[in-house]
């Protein structure tokens, strides 16, 4: 018990992720025009973008898969989020998705 008690204190401490922390972007945005507001209206990225403007120091990360494809999805994504005045600089790619996973959004 004080083992366990000790890991969950530890991961607490190095700022682990939080589940809460990761927003599933849902793959139907791709599917239409984009604008501003059907960016800001999927319900992955107002959530990801409320957590961030909550943190002073916070970052976002773009989690994508391999390939052209999940790329231009993440780079067009993170285009969009410096339209809507987020700090470009404070947003990275990462290419960690598997296979035919939809695009994540992580806070940190």
């Amino acid at each position: 018990m004080k083992r366990i008690l000790l890991l969950i204190c530890a991961s607490l401490a190095t700022g682990a992720v939080h589940a809460d922390d990761i927003f599933t972007v849902a793959p139907d945005l791709w599917d239409r025009p984009r604008s501003a507001h059907a960016v800001l209206g999927q319900p992955a990225v107002r959530q990801a973008l409320d957590r961030y403007l909550a943190r002073p120091a916070g970052r976002l990360v773009i989690h994508h898969g391999y390939g052209q494809d999940p790329l231009l999805q993440a780079e067009e994504l993170r285009m969009w989020l410096m339209a809507l005045a987020i700090d470009g600089a404070r947003v990275s790619l990462i290419n960690d998705v598997r296979p035919q996973e939809p695009l994540k959004i992580e806070v940190k």
